[in-house]
C-alpha cells in the first residue's frame, strides 16, 4: 500500500485548498480549480473528494458563520492538516524524482 495514497484529483484539491488558505470552502474551491485547470469540475466529485480526504486525515474542516444569503446554512471551510502536507510533499518529491530521470532527448520534440 502507498505511504500516502493520493490520486491526481485529490492532489489538485489539496493544492487548491492551500492556494485559497482561509477562504477554502466548496464553491470557492470549485471556482479556483476551474480557473487553474481550465475545465469544469463536478460539484459531486469535489464534495466526495473533500469528504474522502477529511477521512484520510489530509484535510480538516470547520463551519463558518451562518448567513441569510445561504438560507441560514454556514459555509464549511477546509484546511490542510500536517498529514495532508506530508502527502503533498511526498507526491511532489516523487514527481520531481521521475522528471529528473527522463533523458532530455526523450522530450525533445
Amino acid at each position: 500500500m502507498k505511504k500516502y495514497p493520493l490520486g491526481e484529483f485529490e492532489e489538485i484539491v489539496l493544492l487548491t485548498v492551500g492556494i485559497l488558505y482561509d477562504e477554502a470552502y466548496g464553491v470557492a474551491i470549485k471556482q479556483e480549480m476551474e480557473v487553474q485547470l481550465e475545465r469544469k469540475i463536478s460539484v459531486g466529485a469535489l464534495q466526495s473528494a473533500l469528504r474522502r480526504m477529511e477521512k484520510k486525515g489530509y484535510l480538516s474542516s470547520r463551519e463558518g458563520e451562518s448567513t441569510s444569503l445561504r438560507g441560514g446554512r454556514p459555509k464549511r471551510f477546509f484546511t490542510i492538516t500536517a498529514h495532508g502536507k506530508k502527502a503533498l510533499v511526498h507526491a511532489k518529491d516523487i514527481r520531481t524524482k521521475l522528471w529528473s530521470q527522463i533523458p532530455k532527448i526523450a522530450l525533445d520534440l
